[in-house]
């Protein structure tokens, strides 16, 4: 039998005006402590984006998110918060910041398979 684990997820938003406090939905971060696994995903939809904010440096805003997906990987060299463990990546990427990227609060939940729960938030949330 399949063991069951709980997670936690937030949402990776992208906030082109802060002040607006308007947002698009730009990748998940999903992570179980027990399991020891955390996994990100991010979509940029170019036509919701140029909606919101034609003036952004899409550079920056692409290369910031490939930047948390580098430390939720843990990559090393990518940034000293990648050598922290799985659980407190988790917690520094989801801190709550004012700048254009921004998590929602962790949402949690429980699963047999992580994977499979992930492309379905995934999909609901962010596709």
């Amino acid at each position: 039998m399949q063991e069951v684990n709980i997670y936690e997820y937030a949402v990776l938003r992208l906030v082109p005006r802060v002040e607006r406090e308007e947002f698009i939905n730009v990748g998940l971060i999903l992570f179980s402590k027990r399991a020891d696994y955390i996994r990100t995903k991010i979509h940029l939809c170019p036509e919701k984006m140029a909606a919101f904010g034609g003036d952004l440096n899409w550079e920056e805003v692409l290369e910031s998110l490939n930047n948390i997906c580098n430390v939720s990987k843990g990559e090393k060299g990518s940034s000293p918060i990648a050598e922290l463990s799985v659980p407190e990546r988790f917690r520094w990427l989801t801190a709550v910041r004012s700048a254009i990227i921004q998590t929602s609060r962790p949402h949690p939940g429980k699963t047999k398979d992580l994977d499979a729960t992930f492309d379905r938030l995934f999909t609901e949330l962010i596709l």
